[in-house]
């Protein structure tokens, strides 16, 4: 998943370079979203991770 909003916000960037405004809005937008829920899977990772069995 961190993949996929690393390649759209390269995406972004060379668009941004180009100067393709409405590439640029629906890329960073994507990877916005794409960085939100990675996040939360990341906090809940870390969660649940913590949990260990003790004896």
């Amino acid at each position: 998943m961190l993949r996929w909003a690393a390649i759209f916000f390269i995406i972004a960037i060379v668009a941004a370079i180009f100067g393709f405004g409405g590439i640029v809005d629906a890329a960073a937008g994507v990877a916005k979203v794409l960085f939100v829920v990675f996040l939360i899977l990341f906090v809940i990772s870390l969660i649940t991770g913590r949990r260990s069995a003790r004896p």
